[in-house]
């Protein structure tokens, strides 16, 4: 995997990165870390001990770790169909 900056992880794709859900309305889902296994419009799977685990996006919290350090994404933006949103533009907000 070509390594990129934790700036562009909004265009990247998640599948094969390591994930911590950090905060979720749904309190059995926080702390939950594993890889990215698949990916959805709404859902992110995450294999955790072995059991895919569907975490929905909207409503989360997630730490994805990169080669060059971590970075927290707020699910909110990164809803959508991962073809779309590769090809998507984005704001810059920092």
């Amino acid at each position: 995997m070509t390594p990129f900056k934790p700036v562009d992880i909004l265009r990247h794709e998640l599948i094969g990165l390591n994930v911590k859900v950090m905060l979720d309305s749904n309190p059995y889902n926080t702390s939950l870390s594993g890889r990215v296994v698949d990916e959805s419009r709404n859902t992110l799977t995450i294999r955790h001990d072995d059991r895919d685990r569907i975490i929905p996006k909207g409503n989360a919290l997630f730490r994805f770790t990169l080669p060059t350090g971590g970075v927290d994404v707020e699910g909110s933006y990164i809803v959508g169909r991962p073809e779309d949103r590769v090809k998507r533009k984005m704001k810059r907000r920092w």
